[in-house]
């Protein structure tokens, strides 16, 4: 089966099960404890941090372990209230095109009474960036956009945001989940005050991952505790961070090579695919993208039975956002760049990995054209004898 539905999740590294592995046989013990076992577990956990921290292009201290990019979410969105109240800062802004994840939050604080601006894309997925200067004023808590779309693979413009944002003291809040390991972007780069990421999007495990929290900025906690300097209460997940902390080494590594080869793997299937029929179009085409995300649609096939074709045919994709896959409403992504329903159910999402090759782009292709292609001529030919 060939997997291109690395935005999705990643397969574990092997040096990431056996860093697990050692971690759970001989550093198993709470490291906030003060006898050796305990001290010895935590001298792996600031090792850990420095190994993690070295990829993100962030300190050590301004590394907070969560169980995830969902969680240090919710902790710079929430925290960005609790803090803003005080300043009279009570509104948050957001991209319409967030994660579903940060979305259900937004909405639900939305229903709550706090005000929430969304700012609006082009049908090319582009963020308008003069509806975000006119909605990022004095009395904002929070800006908080994806580094780059997880359905489209279109990269939002960080730099320009983060000078809106620092002209009126607004954190900035950037959810780098889809970019870590992916591509050469890094939090000390970036312009963010607050930074989140997954490591099972990088080839680490699930249940961990991270809020990077600039220096020098007090923030509130999620779940209090004395652990991670009082900025995440609860006992640390030791052998998941090892993982992680595995998976950044082995990425960070080669880091640079594997973003060149996904960007030419990401072009040649892209062209291969929009030379097989015109009724295929690629989604962010015009914008630019991360290197190992391709959005497309089969002019308006439903994109499961699109999906289910290339299962059988031995490869697997996506139709968007994991967390949304078997929903029969159509992506607010697709519906946010002016695509009709039926246009947005027919999206399909091929999304690379360091490990794809391409020979997989060519099995790929070639299970496009002896399975999806029939579609769109039967579709050619109904069209045309109406």
């Amino acid at each position: 089966m060939i997997d291109l539905d690395h935005n999705a999740t990643t397969r574990p590294l092997p040096a990431v099960v056996a860093a697990m592995v050692r971690a759970m046989e001989g550093t198993w013990a709470n490291p906030s404890s003060m006898h050796e076992p305990g001290q010895a577990a935590r001298r792996a956990l600031a090792e850990a941090r420095a190994r993690v921290a070295a990829l993100l292009g962030c300190q050590p201290v301004e590394l907070v372990f969560t169980s995830g990019a969902t969680e240090a979410n919710h902790q710079a969105v929430l925290g960005a209230l609790a803090r803003g109240r005080a300043l009279g800062r009570t509104r948050l802004v957001v991209s319409a095109v967030e994660h579903a994840g940060l979305l259900a939050l937004v909405e639900r604080l939305q229903r709550e009474g706090t005000p929430v601006d969304r700012i609006p894309v082009d049908g090319e997925g582009r963020l308008d960036l003069d509806a975000a200067a006119r909605l990022i004023g004095p009395d904002v808590a929070l800006l908080s956009v994806m580094a780059a779309n997880n359905e489209t693979g279109v990269w939002h413009p960080l730099a320009e945001l983060s000078a809106l944002a620092r002209a009126q003291e607004v954190p900035f809040h950037v959810d780098a989940t889809q970019a870590v390991g992916k591509s050469l972007l890094r939090f000390d780069a970036s312009g963010a005050d607050l930074w989140s990421c997954s490591a099972h999007k990088l080839h680490g495990p699930q249940g961990v991952g991270a809020l990077v929290v600039r220096k020098g900025l007090a923030w509130p906690a999620l779940i209090e505790g004395k652990q991670e300097r009082k900025r995440r209460g609860g006992t640390e997940n030791g052998p998941g961070i090892a993982g992680f902390a595995a998976a950044a080494e082995v990425l960070g590594a080669t880091l640079a090579e594997d973003v060149a080869r996904m960007t030419d793997l990401r072009q040649t299937l892209e062209q291969g695919l929009l030379a097989l029929h015109p009724a295929i179009a690629l989604l962010g085409q015009g914008a630019e993208r991360m290197p190992n995300t391709v959005c497309v649609r089969f002019g308006e096939r439903d994109a499961e039975q699109v999906l289910g074709k290339l299962e059988r045919a031995g490869v697997v994709a996506s139709s968007g956002a994991a967390c949304g896959a078997g929903s029969t409403q159509p992506s607010h992504v697709m519906l946010a760049m002016g695509l009709t329903p039926a246009q947005a159910k027919a999206e399909v999402r091929f999304s690379l990995g360091r490990d794809t090759t391409a020979q997989d782009i060519g099995q790929a292709l070639a299970a496009v054209r002896t399975s999806v292609l029939p579609l769109l001529l039967e579709d050619q030919a109904l069209a045309t004898a109406a």
